[in-house]
């Protein structure tokens, strides 16, 4: 698996001035290539998708974010509801110049996914959702850790105490089967701050609480394609079938894959998405 050096950027990263922040922007692949946005989860970074870039980067333009508070990028002072990071994600895009872009998120990333495509109808060609329940009734009820680790006072103190050991525990329902998780994983969720850990779990319900995500995609008419892992233990894996209400979708069950496939079967994942993107090569 590819390591991510944060101490010493590659050439191919960066940092956009927003208004409220910096964000940090990782580009694979040929710049001319149709270009493939991939949108980490609450508490991710750029790193969780490391292990399918190399074959993504062979035919498209590969960019990666950190979202606002998380991985590499500044600590805004608010703004952590899901438009207002789909809003800076687009003009993130706006400042390297893309017009148009086939968008994959995972887990919550789906949510900025979405909001992004909301926001720019013209701009997203097709959008990927890897592990992401449809409405909140889908999702798996959080252990103790987690429900303490989102509480304000308990939560602070667990969070100032964190160590590696202790995200690894918390991140293991992220995984069924068995996964090396790199060093860079825990080291970006170490560095989240627990006002923006707090703050984008909550944004992600509150988006999804308001409109189910097949409502959402359904209004978009554009191509999506669901990946699901069978086993997973955050959202409930037979909560796929209700995407498949949305127009021109594809739904793929990962069978004894959990939360992560890019991490527990990059090589089904990777494919799915080549194939998926190719249908749309107008992407620029």
């Amino acid at each position: 698996m590819a390591k991510h050096t944060y101490e010493d950027p590659k050439p191919d990263e960066r940092f956009v001035r927003l208004a409220d922040g910096d964000m940090h922007v990782v580009e694979d692949g040929e710049p001319s290539a149709p270009a493939l946005l991939l949108i980490h989860g609450t508490a991710g970074s750029t790193v969780w998708w490391e292990p399918i870039v190399p074959v993504l980067a062979d035919t498209y333009r590969v960019i990666r974010v950190d979202l606002l508070g998380h991985g590499r990028s500044s600590i805004p002072a608010g703004g952590f509801d899901i438009p207002t990071q789909a809003g800076r994600v687009g003009a993130a895009l706006d400042r390297i110049g893309v017009s148009r872009v086939t968008v994959i998120g995972h887990s919550a990333g789906c949510m900025a996914a979405t909001a992004l495509a909301e926001q720019r109808p013209d701009g997203v060609a097709a959008l990927g959702l890897i592990d992401m329940g449809p409405s909140p009734d889908a999702k798996f009820p959080d252990g103790l850790l987690a429900r303490l680790l989102l509480t304000r006072l308990p939560g602070r103190l667990l969070w100032s105490l964190r160590t590696g050991a202790a995200i690894r525990k918390a991140m293991r329902t992220a995984f069924t089967r068995p996964v090396d998780i790199p060093d860079d994983i825990i080291e970006a969720a170490q560095g989240m701050t627990h006002r923006a850990l707090r703050a984008a779990a909550r944004a992600s319900l509150d988006y999804l609480g308001q409109r189910s995500l097949p409502t959402r995609l359904a209004a978009l008419g554009i191509p999506v394609l669901v990946i699901f892992g069978a086993d997973d233990q955050r959202w409930r894996s037979t909560s796929a079938a209700a995407y498949r209400a949305v127009p021109d979708v594809r739904v793929e069950l990962l069978p004894g894959v959990g939360h992560t496939p890019m991490l527990e079967d990059p090589q089904t994942t990777s494919a799915l998405l080549l194939d998926f993107a190719a249908a749309d090569r107008s992407t620029s």
